[in-house]
């Protein structure tokens, strides 16, 4: 089987830990957003992956290339001279995707969840059909656009409705999708979007249909939702009790869902959980407070720091009784005072902040005046 990932662009969602790394390389759960992806469809029988790329597709390649082996695939780059959007991507891969008859999956790397691939290409061929997206019940679909389905039938898509004032449905594009080779000649080598034309397209000849997804998902391109995954991504652990997490017997666990790395160094009296992924190498002083939040390699935690709800990019150093919260991003190798507070900051790599940032401040601003 064939799969074809939407790497994309530039990652500016991500920012300021996607000017070290492309989005896809950013770690999630310690290991690279995008390996979660290529364990899962190798696990399914995917042979071929090709990635859709537009940004530094040259550390992508170095980056990914020793996973072929790893996981017995081939893996293929496809390489856009412009954006071409969701669809465009799939035309310029026609001659992998297209090569024979088999349905190929298509998939954003951003999204994170358990990805059903093999009962996904068991019911895609049930139904006969062109095209089956994977859909996932949310609570609030007034912020979605929302799929739904013929009335006489459980899974063919009737029309899609953006942001829907009155209720029509509770299920939208979890962004996993399986086609048909014959899609290909639906859509044009330009920038132009699957959603949009493609599928409205194939809906029209009554050839698409919906598989609900079980389980947790989250598209993780973001700042808070990646925290948020990370949440539903540690939870789904627990319940399979995996042996990646950190017994709840070790005296610093407060409250489970911690992933420590074995390299990371615990300090004396810290309390860590729920909700913490600690990453490579990464130091953590005596009476630090970790909670809902990640920790990516090399990381230093003074003693008696506070943190939550906070991403600490790579080799960054939080100072002695510090605060992190609502939502702040440390990008690489930065060094937050001793004493500061950070609420809901966003900071450049290599940047030393020496005074509190409090407040609105999510964008990922120059704090050279704060050096």
């Amino acid at each position: 089987m064939k799969a074809l990932i939407l790497v994309g662009g530039f990652g500016t969602r991500l920012r300021p830990l996607t000017l070290t790394l492309p989005k896809p390389l950013v770690e999630f759960g310690n290991r690279p957003m995008i390996l979660h992806q290529i364990e899962a469809l190798a696990a399914a029988g995917v042979t071929d992956i090709v990635l859709a790329v537009n940004y530094r597709p040259e550390v992508m390649t170095a980056a990914l290339k020793k996973y072929e082996k790893e996981y017995n695939i081939k893996i293929e780059f496809s390489v856009e001279t412009e954006p071409l959007g969701t669809a465009g991507p799939l035309k310029l891969a026609e001659k992998i995707l297209g090569k024979d008859d088999a349905p190929f999956f298509v998939l954003n790397s951003d999204i994170i969840c358990d990805f059903p691939f093999e009962q996904l290409a068991k019911f895609h061929k049930s139904h006969g059909g062109e095209g089956t997206i994977v859909v996932t019940k949310v609570e609030e679909p007034s912020k979605y656009g929302v799929v739904v389905h013929k009335p006489d039938h459980p899974s063919r898509i009737d029309r899609f409705v953006e942001k829907p004032v009155e209720f029509v449905g509770n299920r939208i594009n979890a962004g996993i999708y399986i086609l048909n080779p014959s899609v290909l000649q639906r859509i044009e080598l330009r920038p132009t979007s699957i959603e949009q034309e493609t599928f409205p397209a194939i809906v029209k000849d009554g050839q698409l249909h919906s598989f609900d997804l079980d389980g947790f998902w989250m598209d993780v391109g973001q700042p808070k939702d990646f925290l948020s995954g990370t949440c539903l991504y540690l939870s789904s652990l627990t319940k399979k009790g995996s042996k990646f997490l950190t017994p709840t017997s070790e005296p610093y666990v407060h409250g489970g869902n911690v992933m420590i790395d074995p390299s990371a160094t615990i300090g004396k009296n810290c309390k860590i959980g729920p909700n913490v992924t600690i990453g490579p190498n990464v130091t953590i002083g005596d009476g630090v407070r970790l909670q809902r939040c990640v920790l990516l390699q090399g990381t230093k935690v003074r003693e008696h720091a506070w943190i939550k709800s906070t991403i600490v990019g790579w080799n960054s150093t939080v100072g002695r009784w510090a605060r992190l919260e609502n939502v702040t991003v440390l990008g690489d190798d930065v060094t937050i005072g001793d004493e500061v507070y950070c609420n809901g900051a966003s900071v450049l790599p290599h940047k030393s902040i020496k005074q509190n940032v409090d407040g609105e401040c999510k964008r990922a601003v120059n704090f050279n005046d704060l050096r």
